[in-house]
């Protein structure tokens, strides 16, 4: 099957998932239901086109299949940041429950650490990528202890509040968040455009790279803190979610068969959109709001993750 054809399936099913969920027992007060149905496809679509986006480029820059930006520690950050807000200022403040001031704090710290560690780490001569991804592992592993040292010693109403800030939620999103997520987002696939021409060569490995006229440093670098950023908008817009962007990857790969990233990014957004909306469908209608869409994701995202591990294994034993 030809590739445009296969992106055609996919356009069809992201579109007829949308109108599913938005459309399905709407009831006689559907002007009351309908705009917050809309608010938050609107949500799945930022999120899940960010998530997909950034996972696809990670993995061609670092040449594995198995890892997502989320190694680096924006995570960890992130719930690092909600957990002392709530520790220093209470749940009840302002700065801790004001959505806006939480949105644009939580992006611009993980931005500024990803964009300080990328500065630092490619400054010298015989520093890469993996050596980044290295002390991202650590920082993450640190800024984990810090939030749960943290959790244990507020008090444990507080605690729900950041319990239920730990899991991606599309129920509650602010829909001022949405503009300015909504222009980021726009701007940031504006500029990755110029390095499109990049990305099929990258996944050559960085000698093929080089050897074929890629800047990779300057380009790695500025993909980077791409990534950073498009981690750090669906992050703060809804909450992490550990295994979209590698279950969501992955099945790209495997659907489409092809190396262009023209095909690949466009498709692993329409799959992701294709998994949150029917994932949010199923937490609404059939288990009733009684768990969260992230925990759905991360398990099957983590059973994946196990088959892909047993797979990569058995490829190394022959």
């Amino acid at each position: 099957m030809k590739l445009k054809y296969k992106i055609i399936i996919l356009s069809v099913l992201a579109i007829l998932s949308i109108i599913l969920f938005l459309f399905y027992q709407l009831g006689p007060n559907w002007d009351y239901v309908l705009p917050r149905r809309a608010t938050k496809i609107f949500a799945i679509v930022l999120t899940g086109s960010a998530i997909a986006f950034s996972t696809v480029i990670f993995q061609t820059i670092t040449g594995n299949r198995i890892l997502t930006p989320s190694i680096i520690g924006l995570d960890s950050l992130y719930m690092l940041l909600q957990t002392f807000l709530i520790f220093a200022f209470g749940s009840t403040s302002l700065i801790a429950m004001n959505k806006n001031f939480n949105f644009m704090i939580s992006v611009l710290l993980m931005v500024m650490f990803a964009f300080v560690l990328n500065r630092f780490f490619f400054k010298g001569e015989g520093r890469n990528i993996y050596f980044l991804l290295l002390v991202g592992i650590v920082f993450g592993t640190l800024f984990g202890s810090l939030s749960t040292f943290m959790q244990v010693l507020i008090d444990p109403n507080e605690f729900m509040l950041v319990q239920d800030r730990m899991f991606a939620s599309f129920n509650n999103v602010n829909t001022d968040l949405l503009t300015l997520a909504v222009v980021l987002l726009i701007a940031i696939f504006l500029y990755v455009a110029r390095f499109m021409k990049y990305l099929d060569v990258l996944s050559l490995g960085k000698e093929h790279a080089i050897n074929l006229g890629v800047p990779y440093n300057l380009v790695v670098q500025r993909l980077l803190i791409v990534i950073a950023i498009l981690v750090s908008l669906s992050t703060a817009l809804v909450g992490p979610i550990t295994f979209l962007g590698l279950l969501v990857a992955n099945v790209t790969y495997e659907f489409m068969k092809t190396y262009q990233h023209k095909y690949l990014l466009v498709a692993s957004m329409l799959i992701s959109i294709i998994a949150l909306v029917g994932g949010q469908f199923i937490v609404e209608r059939v288990f009733t709001f009684s768990t969260t869409l992230s925990v759905i994701i991360n398990f099957i995202g983590g059973v994946y993750f196990i088959y892909l591990l047993l797979r990569e294994s058995k490829s190394w034993s022959k």
